[in-house]
């Protein structure tokens, strides 16, 4: 039976206590739309500017020179038509060879990106689903600005490169800064909607939904791009759908009068965003590269502007002043949040060795690998009921995506033989 929107609303916002104006305030279609508009206070100045400076002739007027020429051109034009030939092709510098073998640097990588995102994962459920205090002097309340998780993570990974960047030799930057934006605003809503489907879903849940992008993903290359998938792809959608299905089957509405894990309607949304955006995110990233910058140069521009902005959003809503309120009246969330974000940055610096010293193949399986662990441990910490159907689905998932990375594998090696056979040169 098809519910009402004032039934849905009341459901996946205050789990059905009846509504106030503060419940509404909480509700995330009311969050996001604030958010919204603070992005806007600074992307339509900015696109405004923007498009004045270009279609005035702004640089030319200037006499080409000084400190506000450096800027402009910078911000909005870039400097990649400056650099000669052999300074265009340069990449990030070549890692040293290290001292270390080859199996501990794989050891290290291996324990770096699990430690830190199977901690991150951890946090995320115990900040965005759990309460504090529920003592005398701490009555028990949810945190439940995400905006300011999504800030605190971007500062310190800012931070992080901005060092890496002052020590390290660098290629020189030619982007246009401005170009950091899209990325940076996809990646601050995809991150939005990933914290606040938590207040709606099991982590389980949305590791699992998280695995499953590769069917939009397919979909949306079919009917837009009008792109060909190999056979097994096809293959590995319908196990991916199969599993989802089974797990999402066995935690029907039945058992959310059980436990706490409920999937909304909401929650279904959230995890939709997150897909979205975060598939525009990783796709607008890739066209940045074609500037030759290294990833620590990609990692300071995205979280710059991601700072930017949430930090508009939070200043204009009072949201830092809700965050810091909170962490004063509970101490064990300042811990929470400071933790989160250094294993956020860590795991992030992880993800840039790994793939230097191993390329992206190992780096796929290591992550296919903590999202498995991921669940177990949500699972084992949070005491997430799974059903043996609902073990199956995980398993039948997990062997889907192992199965697409040595498909893929595979696929390459025929495709580099080929080449070979063709052309007569080893490649």
């Amino acid at each position: 039976m098809i519910m009402d929107l004032g039934e849905v609303i009341a459901q996946s916002t205050w789990g059905g206590e009846g509504s106030s104006l503060a419940g509404l305030t909480d509700f995330w279609v009311f969050r996001f739309l604030l958010n919204i508009l603070g992005y806007a206070s600074i992307v339509v100045p900015a696109a405004i500017l923007i498009r004045y400076i270009k279609r005035s002739n702004f640089l030319e007027r200037t006499g080409g020179k000084g400190c506000v020429y450096d800027l402009v051109k910078a911000c909005v034009y870039g400097t990649a038509d400056e650099l000669p030939t052999a300074q265009q092709d340069i990449e990030a510098p070549a890692p040293a060879p290290s001292r270390f073998p080859r199996w501990a640097i794989l050891i290290f990588c291996v324990v770096g990106l699990q430690g830190s995102y199977l901690t991150w994962g951890v946090l995320q459920e115990r900040i965005m689903r759990h309460e504090y205090g529920g003592t005398e002097d701490e009555p028990a309340e949810k945190f439940k600005n995400s905006q300011f998780l999504v800030f605190v993570n971007r500062i310190l990974a800012l931070t992080i490169a901005g060092v890496y960047l002052s020590i390290f030799r660098q290629p020189r930057h030619g982007c246009p800064m401005y170009k950091y934006s899209y990325a940076s605003l996809s990646n601050v809503m995809s991150s939005w909607c990933q914290y606040e489907a938590l207040k709606f879903v099991s982590f389980p849940t949305q590791v699992l939904a998280k695995a499953s992008k590769v069917i939009p993903v397919m979909l949306m290359g079919k009917v837009v791009s009008k792109k060909s998938y190999e056979y097994y792809e096809y293959v590995i959608a319908a196990l991916i759908s199969v599993g989802l299905s089974m797990f999402l089957i066995a935690h029907g509405p039945d058992d959310e009068k059980k436990s706490t894990t409920v999937t909304t309607f909401s929650g279904i949304l959230l995890l939709a965003g997150y897909m979205m955006f975060d598939s525009f995110t990783a796709n607008w990233q890739a066209e940045l590269y074609k500037y030759k910058m290294s990833s620590f140069q990609m990692m300071f521009g995205v979280n710059c502007f991601s700072c930017l902005f949430t930090s508009a959003a939070l200043l204009q809503q009072g949201g830092f002043i809700e965050a810091f309120s909170f962490m004063i009246r509970h101490q064990l969330f300042a811990f929470h949040v400071f933790l989160n974000s250094i294993c956020s940055a860590t795991g992030q610096m992880f993800i840039f060795f790994t793939i230097n010293q191993f390329g992206a193949m190992v780096f796929v399986i290591i992550m296919t690998t903590r999202q498995a662990l991921a669940i177990l441990l949500s699972c084992i910490i949070y005491a997430h009921p799974v059903s043996v159907m609902g073990g199956f689905g995980i398993g039948i998932v997990f062997l889907a995506m192992f199965l697409r990375v040595y498909a893929s594998h595979r696929m390459k090696q025929k495709k580099v033989r080929q080449q070979e056979n063709n052309t007569g040169v080893k490649v």
